[in-house]
Parts: structure tokens; C-alpha cells; sequence
């Protein structure tokens, strides 16, 4: 099974029913077309995991960079795994910018570094992923198999045809 992290910035911070909204077409996409995964939000700041066909996986990504909304759109790992980590799961989704958030297990201050510069770059890829299954369960602790740890690219649209 394929799977994709990948952080970017909004243009504009979203509102509560902007994410609604954005969730709603995700998870009915997503569902139709055998992906699954989590989404982090964060003062205008995304983070996602998909997994999936990896054909599929990358044509979403194409979408993503060709959005308007979103500037920036880093891939911060990604490989293959035997299995999905989120099965049943079109899109979970967690907003870590509420004062809650910090008490959640696998909370991570990821969102805190910008998303340019070194600085984003010196935290593990592996601690990503680990936050992910934390979300997803507080009992979990293992992260994915690290092929491409530490390779992180700016994803343009037209990276899944040369993949």
C-alpha cells in the first residue's frame, strides 16, 4: 500500500464551514476512489497522510498542488506499506489550533516550525507519522518503514507523470 505525508499553507485561513466543506467533497472523493488517511489543520497550516493505489495517490496530490488555496505543498515522506493504517477511514480529520488540542495523545508542536526554511526540515519525518497513529489511537506507537526518510521535495503538478 502506498503512502503519502504532505504539509502546505493556505492562502487564507480556512473558516469552520470552509473545512466543513473541504471534508464533506474529501471523504466522498476519497471513498470512491479507494483512499484513505487523516488530515491536521492548524492556523492555516494542513498536514495530511493519504494511502492508496499509488497511481491514485499521486493524481491526488496533482489536485492539491493545483489548488488555489493551498501554497507550498511539501511531500515529507513517503513508500509502501503491506497494509493500510487508516482502513475505513475516507478522511479522518483533527484541528490541533484549539486549546484542547495540546492535551490529545500524539499531539505534536510540528505545526509550530514555518513552512519554510531549515527549521522544517529538522524534524524527523518518522515523528510525523508517529503523531498521525497517535491520533489515530492512543494505544499505537509504531510508525511506518521509512524508505525516503529525510527526502523531502516540493511536489508540482506535473511530479505523478514523471513518477
Amino acid at each position: 500500500m502506498f503512502y503519502l505525508v504532505y504539509i502546505s499553507a493556505a492562502v487564507k485561513p480556512f473558516s469552520e464551514e470552509q473545512l466543513v466543506k473541504l471534508l464533506d467533497v474529501s471523504r466522498r472523493n476519497n471513498a470512491g476512489c479507494g483512499i484513505t488517511g487523516m488530515l491536521l489543520y492548524k492556523d492555516g497550516k494542513f498536514m495530511q497522510l493519504l494511502e492508496g493505489a499509488k497511481d491514485t495517490v499521486l493524481s491526488l496530490m496533482d489536485k492539491v498542488a493545483a489548488d488555489p488555496r493551498h501554497r507550498r505543498v511539501t511531500v515529507l515522506l513517503e513508500g509502501e506499506r503491506p497494509g493500510r493504517e487508516f482502513e475505513g477511514w475516507s478522511m479522518g480529520f483533527q484541528r490541533l489550533d484549539t486549546p484542547e488540542a495540546r492535551e490529545l495523545p500524539g499531539y505534536s508542536d510540528l505545526f509550530n516550525v514555518p513552512l519554510d526554511g531549515d527549521a522544517l526540515f529538522s524534524s524527523s519525518a518518522s515523528e510525523c507519522l508517529r503523531m498521525f497513529l497517535k491520533l489515530k489511537s492512543p494505544a499505537r506507537t509504531a510508525a511506518p518503514q521509512r524508505e525516503n526518510e529525510g527526502k523531502y521535495r516540493y511536489w508540482a503538478p506535473t511530479d505523478a507523470a514523471r513518477s
